[in-house]
């Protein structure tokens, strides 16, 4: 997806940032066919994973610092459901973020219509691998160049 796709979802989301897409697979599916509400929270780990990533903190960043980033809460607002074969493309950016924790925002579309079907926010914090709480700011502040230039 181009860059100029992107922005059409919504200005606000007109960033150097590819959103992750997911195609919808047969098992995710109810009997009415509507995919289930428990696979959108993959959904959303899966795009976040894959944020982090681009800007430089993903998973094997967070393994080398010995980070983990643990999800404090979740809400997702559910506006149409989307169905089997759907192409599920999620567009997420960060909020907000202090250092000690950090907020995120979901647009989940589908493909080929462009059509909003769900929204979503989503708050985590930074842990050491003792699940001791942490500020970035402060334990690594050569990474908030790359956070603050996200929101």
């Amino acid at each position: 997806m181009s860059k100029q796709e992107v922005a059409k979802y919504d200005e606000s989301y007109n960033v150097d940032i590819h959103p992750y897409e997911h195609q919808v697979r047969y098992y995710e599916t109810d009997r009415s066919g509507a995919v289930s509400q428990t696979n959108y929270t993959r959904w959303l780990e899966n795009a976040r994973m894959e944020l982090l990533d681009q800007v430089g903190f993903g998973c094997e960043q967070q393994e080398k610092l010995q980070v983990i980033c643990p999800l404090l809460s979740e809400s997702i607002d559910f506006i149409s459901p989307f169905h089997y074969q759907d192409t599920v493309v999620v567009a997420a950016r960060m909020v907000s973020y202090d250092g000690r924790k950090m907020a995120l925002e979901y647009r989940l579309y589908e493909k080929k219509t462009k059509e909003l079907k769900a929204t979503a926010k989503s708050l985590h914090c930074f842990v050491n691998w003792s699940g001791n709480r942490i500020s970035l700011k402060n334990v690594y502040p050569e990474l908030e160049t790359t956070f603050f230039e996200m929101h």
